[in-house]
């Protein structure tokens, strides 16, 4: 089944401010996930698997380099295997690029709240807001996001357009 984020990735300095906004705000707070997102090469979109003690999950995802609030069109399956996935995938498409990063989640209602550490890369925060488990319009989503992005400080010259794995390849 399809889905819809209207999300955003930013820089931050202030992880700290926003994990006391969240906490303040009532955020159920998942945890803390050592994550690793293993890209594949696909004709369109992107393709990870996701490893993790909290989430493991084969992803695609569609959605436009552009800074700001943008659309994502996402499919998500969970993986009871994922190390067997990742070998039959490797084999069958070829690894694009492997992104590491330690996470906290946090949701409040329908948006979920990543604070990420990438090593080599630094510190930021995603918002999500997302109609997976709540019917809402993408006008909704948009006004979630925005709000958020507001209430954590969050400047025009924070957004990223691209993708974790993007970065990672300017590394390589």
């Amino acid at each position: 089944m399809s889905f819809i984020n209207i999300e955003i990735k930013a820089r931050t300095t202030h992880t700290a401010t926003i994990r006391t906004f969240l906490l303040n705000n009532n955020a159920d707070f998942r945890g803390t996930d050592l994550q690793t997102d293993t890209y594949f090469n696909v004709p369109n979109g992107r393709l990870k698997l996701r490893e993790g003690n909290i989430e493991n999950n084969l992803i695609w995802y569609q959605r436009p380099d552009q800074q700001g609030p943008k659309q994502s069109d996402f499919q998500l399956v969970k993986v009871p295997d994922a190390a067997g996935l990742k070998t039959m995938l490797t084999s069958a498409m070829g690894v694009k690029v492997v992104v590491q990063k330690k996470r906290e989640i946090y949701f409040i209602e329908n948006v979920k709240f990543h604070l990420d550490e990438l090593e080599g890369l630094g510190q930021f925060v995603e918002i999500e807001a997302s109609n997976k488990n709540h019917p809402l319009p993408v006008e909704q989503l948009h006004e979630q996001c925005n709000y958020y992005m507001r209430a954590f400080g969050i400047e025009d010259a924070d957004l990223l357009k691209c993708s974790y794995s993007d970065l990672m390849l300017e590394l390589i």
